[in-house]
């Protein structure tokens, strides 16, 4: 097992004044030189990123309130507040007194919930044991930039299961609450989430300063509303495997989403005495995500969230309520506008989102088999073909990586992402043409994978040097073959 290291915090001010001091005197003047240290977020803020980091602080909560409003109050027309502001048939003051109350009952349901997800997560994953093909249980992660590799209890699969077999337990037989408890307590509980998620992101903080769990992965970039919400620390935690990032990553947000739609689609029934067939589609569309999330935990430990990601407000907010809130908008939309579609209209979502779904994952496979086999593979029936790179890791070492070039990964170098997308859009054509608000999804994902797209190749570039100019010689095209 890895051993964590710890250090003082005058040791921490000593280490990271000599980190810094070596990455100064690194630095040269072509950008094309290779750079150890480069994982991560920043080492400093220019006035733009703090410009962007303030920005994001005060407006998405903002943004969450807002969409919440216009479909409580205006049948999730996002142009309702605006235009009642505008012709003076509402004040900001009236419209922030139609914003939901805080609750006892909100408080009830959201602290139990998330008592109930940490306690999931600290029972041992026996599911593994059952489905030999599933990699759960005890699993390392990947090594981080100061060269420390934690282990995980991958378990998310098993907690998922548990959560969703006593929902169903409770609505058909038990019926200790309501199927509805969600929806009817919907503002109630976006209060309590963001709580949750200030107060856990503002601990992390101050945790990074007073007891880090890794000291030599820790970031600081001397200023404080960065370090709030882009995190210093890699990986906080408490205990050997209370992780806050793979837990908040995957639970709760994760495992609500699809106790949510359950809970629109049970509301629907309730006031329609229908599930429409745009609802059932959406729960099934979502439904394949998640379980395909938690089938693939162990994956996701590579995955940038964890290896390059350290855990701040955007993380820890963003996991409380940007995801359980935004995510989850097609659902809140049909509650509230139901909408029957034409079986070729059901066909054709299906099928884009089914067919994103087998493009995402069929390049991520291609990926880690090239990986198991150090590139000795053949990819789409032919010998994989790689560039071999060399870069510096921060503690100073050269190392090797080879980049693939063949299957998907010769098509864009981000092909990935092109089928999350296309599983993106179905979720939001799933709900028909009637309201904007259900495609914010597609906006948000498209902005977000087109920004980490740039993100990932700054990072490559600055890791691979003039390696990878000779990758992006090879695969032109970033996410859409032919265009970008």
């Amino acid at each position: 097992m890895a051993q964590t290291r710890r250090a003082t915090r005058a040791q921490q001010a000593a280490e990271r004044k000599a980190a810094g001091d070596s990455q100064q005197a690194g630095e040269m003047k072509d950008s094309s030189e290779r750079q150890p240290g480069q994982w991560g977020r920043a080492w400093e803020v220019d006035w733009f990123s703090y410009l962007g980091v303030l920005s994001l602080l005060v407006f998405a909560p903002v943004l969450v309130l807002y969409f919440f409003v216009s479909c409580d109050k205006y049948q999730c027309a996002l142009s309702g507040p605006i235009v009642d502001l505008y012709t003076g048939k509402a004040s900001l003051y009236s419209l922030w007194m139609s914003a939901p109350s805080m609750t006892v009952q909100a408080w009830k349901v959201g602290l139990t919930w998330l008592l109930f997800q940490i306690c999931l997560n600290t029972l041992p994953d026996i599911l593994h044991y059952i489905l030999p093909s599933y990699k759960g249980g005890v699993r390392l992660g990947a090594v981080t930039p100061a060269g420390n590799q934690l282990v995980y209890q991958v378990n998310g699969l098993q907690a998922w299961l548990i959560t969703h077999i006593l929902w169903f337990a409770n609505a058909f037989y038990f019926k200790l609450f309501s199927p509805t408890i969600i929806f009817d307590n919907w503002g109630g509980l976006l209060w309590v989430a963001n709580i949750i998620g200030y107060l856990v992101s503002t601990f992390v903080l101050v945790k990074a300063y007073l007891f880090p769990t890794c000291a030599d992965d820790c970031k600081f970039s001397g200023n404080l509303f960065y370090d709030y919400m882009m995190g210093i620390e890699f990986n906080p935690r408490i205990g050997k495997w209370f992780d806050f990032k793979l837990f908040f990553n995957g639970r709760p947000g994760i495992v609500a989403w699809t106790l949510i739609n359950l809970s629109f689609a049970w509301k629907q029934y309730e006031l329609y005495g229908e599930v429409t067939n745009s609802m059932v589609l959406v729960n099934v569309l979502h439904a394949v995500y998640v379980v395909d999330y938690f089938w693939n935990e162990s994956w996701y430990l590579h995955t940038i969230d964890i290896c390059h990601d350290h855990f701040g407000w955007m993380l820890g907010w963003g996991d409380c309520v940007w995801l359980p809130y935004l995510y989850t908008l097609q659902g809140l939309y049909l509650v509230y506008n139901p909408v029957h579609l034409t079986p070729v209209h059901c066909a054709v979502v299906l099928t884009l989102g089914l067919a994103g779904y087998y493009i995402f994952r069929d390049v991520n496979h291609q990926k880690d088999f090239f990986r198991r086999n150090d590139g000795n593979c053949n990819i789409w029936g032919k010998s994989a073909e790689y560039i071999t790179c060399s870069y510096m890791s921060s503690d100073g070492k050269e190392r090797k990586s080879k980049l693939l070039v063949s299957g998907w990964w010769g098509v864009s170098r981000h092909m990935n992402y092109t089928g999350d997308l296309m599983g993106s859009l179905s979720y939001c054509l799933a709900t028909g043409f009637g309201h904007l608000l259900p495609y914010f999804y597609i906006i948000y994902m498209t902005i977000l994978l087109v920004h980490r797209c740039i993100r990932d190749e700054h990072r490559c570039k600055c890791k691979y040097g003039k390696d990878w100019d000779r990758y992006t010689d090879r695969v032109r095209y970033r996410l859409l073959p032919g265009l970008f």
